[in-house]
């Protein structure tokens, strides 16, 4: 290429780097940018920032109190071989499956009965009531409820001559209580995000099923669940990934036990840092559950066909 060519090349170039410059600078551009930068600088200051950090911590030795020590992959290594670890997993397991069908079941069932018995905006507030009370306050409404002495629950097993039981204080019992307790407070949000679900769906697919002989519940199977597909992808996803974090109601209740019957992956890893000072070790933990989320989250959105819709 002769130099004027390589001149005329630069220069346009430039050319298309001002007017690109100009443009992101100008009118409704410029506006935008000013909207985003805050979320941009928060996400990148608490979010991108410690995620890197985190990365390398977790190839370190560190107790907090000492400078972190570079190990590479002994804490991977570790993890894989660490029998308190793959309990941990399997009874976060154990209670995503206790309770995320329960509580999609029973958000469905409220939300076809508000849909076709009221819409009334109060019974919408008194449904999510419960979500908006901040977890630990429901953690410790639920530990006197079921106090095995004083609780009311036991109060009322008592009079219908039923024997107590200790719901937070046996190893079969806790889990399930557990459970009880995150069902109780976030079916009604649950509940809500199904519900504005079937107001998008039109009265005429309805109409038309209802032409073609369809009873309720085959209009229910063949029509409703499947153009609600994308809400209870979300609903499963958002469900899934919560319930793999469960931490502050265990942390108010059981503290992991008894006999680490409640020890969730969240609270070993909390235990790990602030309990044994294994902060590089719990950081590894941390990674570990984050790529499990990511990969959970991506077969259930492939899985429902979270981005496709029957409409």
């Amino acid at each position: 290429m002769s130099v004027q060519g390589q001149a005329v090349g630069r220069s346009s170039q430039s050319t298309t780097q001002q007017s690109w410059g100009r443009r992101l600078l100008n009118g409704e551009s410029f506006t935008a940018l000013l909207f985003v930068l805050p979320s941009l600088i928060g996400f990148i200051v608490f979010y991108a920032v410690p995620a890197v950090r985190g990365l390398w911590i977790s190839f370190t030795n560190w107790d907090l109190l000492r400078p972190a020590k570079f190990i590479g992959i002994e804490n991977y290594v570790k993890l894989f071989q660490d029998k308190e670890f793959w309990n941990a997993m399997s009874v976060t397991v154990y209670y995503v499956l206790l309770n995320i069908p329960l509580q999609t079941m029973l958000a469905m069932i409220i939300a076809v009965m508000m849909y076709r018995l009221t819409k009334s905006m109060l019974i919408r507030a008194m449904i999510i009531l419960p979500w908006l009370m901040p977890p630990v306050v429901v953690g410790l409404i639920w530990l006197w409820l079921l106090d095995p002495n004083i609780g009311i629950v036991n109060v009322a097993l008592k009079a219908l001559g039923l024997p107590m039981i200790a719901f937070l204080g046996l190893p079969q019992w806790a889990m399930p209580s557990i459970a009880m307790i995150n069902i109780w407070e976030y079916v009604g949000y649950t509940a809500l995000l199904i519900f504005a679900g079937l107001q998008s769906i039109p009265g005429s697919v309805y109409e038309a099923a209802s032409i073609d002989g369809a009873s309720e519940s085959q209009a229910f199977w063949r029509v409703t669940v499947p153009l609600l597909r994308p809400v209870l992808a979300f609903v499963a996803v958002t469900s899934v990934i919560g319930s793999f974090q469960i931490f502050d109601v265990i942390a108010i209740t059981t503290k992991g036990g008894p006999v680490n019957a409640t020890k969730v992956l969240n609270w070993y890893i909390y235990e790990q840092a602030f309990s044994r000072f294994n902060m590089g070790y719990a950081t590894a933990i941390s990674i570990i559950l984050f790529l499990i989320l990511i990969f959970v989250s991506m077969m259930q959105m492939r899985l429902m066909r979270a981005g496709e819709s029957d409409m």
